[in-house]
This record gives structure tokens, C-alpha cells and sequence, in this order.
């Protein structure tokens, strides 16, 4: 025995199978994510990417199979378990508030952490409203590690694709997860917001797991330590970039190259 402590997974899927009617939309899928670690789920349309993102955040049941959270001391999550067990999510698009400022969206993050406070300040007790003091402060403080400060006051129907984007991020942050879940982030973004993204990623990286589903390749190879790859429903590879990127089965079924 070598003395050293166990690094627990932050999630863990054990042969996760979910059918949708006749379809079979996954297939004993199993792969975790380590602790700072920061991985991709790959394959193409109808892999069963999403679906995995949903039965991980408890959105999806699965018909057979376990998921785990052991760093984080729980099995499967309810979705209004997520914030409070330490597990965040971003939508494929921004799923902002229309009616919310920028700021507000941010606040609404933290949800699963607000417990009596925001009770409190419903009825105009001191204690709430000094909870939503702190609130504002958390969500400012994530608006300028973003770089996007400015934008606080804006509703999201004025703001740039982009802006809207890190503001969905933001929000995912006011919940100090431990795992944050990335679908689609660079999506619609330019050179220079891919590149931004790409940094903060990497720096997010050094205190929570990242799982992020992507299908551009130029942005998620030299980001991501790991890759999960589906194709029907099924993990038909996992490993490092440079290794998918010549695995013969993933070639032919994910960028259409005849193995």
C-alpha cells in the first residue's frame, strides 16, 4: 500500500441505459470525471450527448444503471438537488430571463444556496436583506471576473450573443460548483470568444471538474484532458485527444472517415 489518499470521482456513470420507446438513446454507457479534470463528450447528432447531460443532472431518469457523485457524498440528484450538491449546468443556448437585468440572471444562480435568507427578504426582514446585499456582491464579483461588469444593468434582449454566453456562465458560478457542465459553450462565438472561453476554462479547471459537450473539434482538442466519445447510443472510445483523434472507429463514425 503506498500511503496515498483515494481520489474519489467527481461524477460517475455505471452502464447507464435510457430507451425513449423503441429507441434506444443509451446503451450501458459508463465514464467518469476526476477531480480538476476537464472533459469532453463528443459524437455526432443523436450520439446520446444530451441525454447523458440530462440523466447526470437528474432531468433524465435512467431505466437501468447507477450515476454517482462519491467526491461529492451523493448517488443520483433530483434537479433541486443540483446547485446545493455542488453540480452546475449551462443550457445549449443562454436560457436567460427575458425580464431580468444581466445581474438578476446572475443572482438567480444561487438559488440552492439561499435558503432562509431569501425567504427573509421576501417579507422585508434585515437578515434578508443583507443576504441579498451579499447576493449582489457574489454575482458582481462574477460579472468582472468575466469582464463583462458593464453589462449588469442590461436586459439580455440588448446584449451581444457572446456577452450573453459568459452571463450564463456566470450564473452557473454564483452555485461554487464543484462540477460544472458545459453544453455547447462555444457555439455561435467568434475567434476571439472562443479564445477567452478557452482561458477561462482552463482556469475554472483549478477549482472544480469540467464536462463539457462540444462539437467544435478546433476548440475542444487542446482543451480538454480527456474525451468521451457515443455514437448511438454507445462509448466507442475514451482517451486522450491525440488519441481519438486516430482512432479508427471514431474517424468513421464521427468525422465520416472510412476506417
Amino acid at each position: 500500500m503506498s500511503g496515498e489518499p483515494i481520489v474519489e470521482a467527481t461524477v460517475e456513470l455505471e452502464d447507464v441505459t435510457v430507451r425513449f420507446g423503441g429507441l434506444l438513446a443509451l446503451d450501458e454507457v459508463s465514464f467518469d470525471v476526476q477531480p480538476m479534470e476537464i472533459v469532453g463528450l463528443i459524437g455526432p447528432n443523436g450520439a446520446g450527448k444530451t441525454t447523458a447531460f440530462n440523466v447526470i443532472c437528474g432531468f433524465q431518469k435512467a431505466d437501468s444503471g447507477t450515476v454517482r457523485f462519491p467526491a461529492l457524498g451523493h448517488n443520483a440528484l433530483t434537479t433541486s438537488q443540483l446547485c446545493a450538491a455542488g453540480v452546475a449546468r449551462t443550457l445549449q443556448g443562454v436560457g436567460l430571463f427575458t425580464n431580468m437585468s444581466v445581474l438578476e440572471n446572475v443572482m438567480a444562480g444561487a438559488q440552492g444556496h439561499v435558503g432562509r435568507g431569501f425567504a427573509s427578504s421576501l417579507f422585508g426582514f434585515p437578515a434578508g436583506f443583507r443576504h441579498e446585499l451579499k447576493l449582489r456582491d457574489d454575482a458582481m464579483a462574477q460579472l468582472e471576473r468575466l469582464g463583462i461588469a458593464k453589462f449588469a444593468s442590461a436586459l439580455p434582449y440588448s446584449i451581444p450573443y457572446g456577452i450573453s454566453k459568459k452571463v450564463s456562465i456566470a450564473r452557473a458560478l454564483m452555485g461554487r460548483p464543484s462540477l460544472l457542465m458545459l453544453d455547447e459553450p462555444a457555439s455561435g462565438l467568434d475567434e476571439n470568444e472562443l479564445q477567452e472561453l478557452a482561458e477561462l476554462i482552463v482556469q475554472l479547471r483549478e477549482s472544480m471538474s469540467v464536462l463539457l459537450v462540444e462539437h467544435n473539434m478546433d476548440f475542444v482538442m487542446p482543451l480538454v484532458h480527456r474525451l468521451v466519445v457515443l455514437n448511438f447510443g454507445k462509448v466507442i472510445a475514451t482517451g486522450a485527444p491525440a488519441t481519438i483523434s486516430t482512432d479508427p472507429e471514431v474517424l468513421a463514425a464521427y468525422l465520416g472517415v472510412d476506417s
